[in-house]
């Protein structure tokens, strides 16, 4: 670092960095964590721009501990045992079996290829069969695979992250740190009852609190944090190196306790997350010595294609033995597993301290760790689609709707795209409103579609296009210009609001329906009026044209759906001309029978009519 910087100001360039980073990752749609890597590698040792060990001192251990922790501790708290049961067998062996054969393969090959010591192996084979949600979504929305697919890849990507995490840790107590500390089985005892103790006991305190109603809404965050730093300090003071196992036993047992609402704490984690892994990544990508580059490259991506050609397959496979998953899937299913936050922070940090301790190979544990995210995230995201498609377990066609709202018109449109057997996922911050739509057999998303949260449990695959019908117009506008660059920029929707009416304030997004129309107007016909939304098929006898002037002038259209089943919403732009075949939606009164609102066609109904009007046959 050139010594005329304030320290101040690099920190603060560095989070503008990681932010910058977090961002440009968003616009070319990669996992977040590649870009900070190589932003931190450029920063340190190719550039030399700063020193993290000058820069921080004493303080970037404790720094660095904490960081992790709040990473580990938040990505355990994703952590629900119902999730992994209903999601089938393959899930459950895939985060045990599948992760232990993958472990032990990796450990057997860096110990054989001479790398590593097997103690330094076994634990980089913990680290190198963790993926992770932040790399495995944004592929998922590339490759848009069959949805039991998509389901088993995004499950083991949020299931994996915690418990790889967790063996990890264990391995890091039990084994490599058994160079030096760990001599007998009272101390392996000693550091379990620190860690799990602890985190048991600052669980159920933390939950028995907010049950009770002692803390107010707002302190719950910032309560949350500080027991979580609290219970990190105190377990590694009882039992060294207890602290990591001590929060992440805690995440679970608070996101599988009854009664215990941990969304808000999500919430706030994530924006925390975010902040934490821009810098932390910066930082530990910096601390890569120059000569670490100066590795046998050979041997290192002989490592490489042994992880991605060897360990992942025969973890597959086995996890797979007696499913009924296809085998086009399975292939698939063995090429994509990128490796994400989790292998690169606990990584980094458990390196700084088998340094500390002299272990020999922990200089290496990092680039070699750091080498396996950045190939892995580049072939497999490059290769994943072509692959997909070779093997057509892809879907052709994103053709579903994302409904942002929850009101009586977002639910309406909803269901009515759900008749059509249009997939519709329908997402709203207000419980009772989803809980209705769950009652009616919609597909559902509680929580904010722009957050962190959305982007790791949000299953958008087959969705490709978004309807933003809250009453929440910056929410709407946040929502269009981040689902502008995930299903283009035609393809999201945003609803006018009466306040917007009245002013000249234009809505992100392309505007739908007719210029007097608002959100409020159609929610007022819906719930005052009694208006549904009905369809009507288009024929050769009976067009569009015709349709509409068989239309009453207080219906209002709203969205039409092809003969290939992608659905056009009548927009002020709109580009599209509906045909015969197609299928018209608009929300009309329900004593106003029109004659598009039988399915019959032109034809039939003139037959009936025509047998309506001859002359009944004379008595005998």
């Amino acid at each position: 670092m050139p010594d005329n910087l304030d320290t101040g100001l690099v920190i603060a360039l560095i989070v503008a960095i990681g932010i910058a980073a977090q961002w440009f990752s968003w616009w070319v749609k990669q996992p977040a964590i590649l870009v900070l890597l190589l932003a931190g590698l450029l920063a340190g040792p190719v550039l030399g721009l700063f020193d993290p060990d000058a820069l921080f001192g004493d303080l970037l251990f404790p720094a660095v501990s904490l960081g992790v922790a709040v990473i580990l501790f938040e990505g355990s708290l994703t952590l629900k045992f119902r999730e992994i049961r209903g999601h089938g067998q393959v899930v459950t062996r895939l985060v045990t079996v599948g992760a232990l054969v993958s472990m032990l393969l990796i450990a057997l090959a860096a110990w054989a290829l001479g790398i590593f010591s097997w103690k330094v192996a076994l634990l980089f084979g913990a680290l190198a069969s963790v993926t992770g949600p932040t790399v495995i979504v944004p592929i998922l929305r590339t490759v848009r695979p069959t949805r039991s697919l998509a389901n088993i890849l995004r499950w083991e990507g949020i299931l994996i992250d915690p418990l790889g995490a967790l063996a990890a840790v264990v391995i890091f107590q039990l084994v490599a740190l058994g160079t030096r500390q760990v001599e007998d089985l009272l101390l392996a005892v000693e550091i379990f009852g620190a860690g799990i103790g602890l985190g048991m006991a600052a669980a159920f305190g933390l939950s028995f609190i907010m049950r009770r109603h002692v803390l107010p809404d707002y302190l719950h965050n910032v309560t949350t944090l500080a027991v979580v730093l609290l219970t990190f300090s105190l377990a590694n003071a009882l039992a060294h190196e207890s602290g990591l196992l001590a929060v992440t036993v805690m995440g679970v047992i608070l996101a599988n306790t009854k009664d215990v609402n941990t969304d808000d704490i999500l919430d706030f984690k994530e924006s925390l997350t975010v902040l934490l892994t821009s810098v932390l990544f910066i930082v530990l990508a910096a601390r890569v010595p120059a000569s670490a580059f100066e590795m046998n490259w050979t041997i290192t991506g002989a490592l490489l294609g042994f992880i991605i050609f060897v360990a992942r397959p025969v973890a597959v496979m086995i996890s797979t033995i007696g499913s009924d998953l296809p085998w086009p899937e399975r292939i698939v299913l063995s090429w994509i597993a990128p490796r994400g936050i989790v292998a690169a922070a606990v990584s980094a940090l458990f390196a700084i301290e088998l340094e500390r301790a002299g272990v020999e190979g922990a200089d290496i544990l990092v680039p070699v760790t750091f080498a396996v995210i950045v190939v892995t995230v580049f072939v497999q995201g490059l290769t994943a689609r072509p692959f997909a498609r070779l093997m057509k377990v892809a879907d052709p066609e994103a053709r579903g709707v994302l409904i942002l709202g929850g009101n009586p018109l977002a639910q309406a449109v909803a269901l009515s795209l759900k008749k059509l057997d249009i997939d519709v996922i329908l997402s709203d911050t207000s419980w009772d409103q989803i809980r209705k739509a769950r009652m009616a057999g919609l597909r559902t998303y509680f929580g904010t579609v722009v957050s962190d949260d959305a982007d790791r449990r949000l299953d958008l695959v087959g969705i490709g296009e978004l309807l933003a019908l809250s009453h929440r117009a910056p929410l709407n506008a946040l929502a269009c210009m981040r689902y502008a660059g995930e299903f283009g920029s035609g393809n999201v929707f945003n609803i006018r609001l009466a306040d917007q009416a009245e002013s000249a304030t234009t809505p992100a997004g392309r505007v739908l329906f007719k210029d007097d129309v608002t959100l409020e107007r159609l929610e007022g016909l819906i719930v005052k009026e009694g208006f549904e939304i009905r369809h009507t098929k288009l024929t050769e006898e009976f067009g569009f044209q015709q349709m509409l002037d068989s239309q009453s002038e207080d219906s209002v259209l709203l969205y039409g759906v092809s003969n290939e089943g992608v659905v056009y919403p009548f927009a002020e732009d709109r580009t599209f001309r509906a045909t015969a075949g197609w299928r018209i939606a608009y929300l009309g009164h329900p004593d106003h029978s029109t004659r598009e609102d039988t399915e019959k066609s032109a034809a039939e109904r003139a037959r009936a009519h025509l047998g309506e009007e001859l002359p009944k046959p004379l008595p005998d």
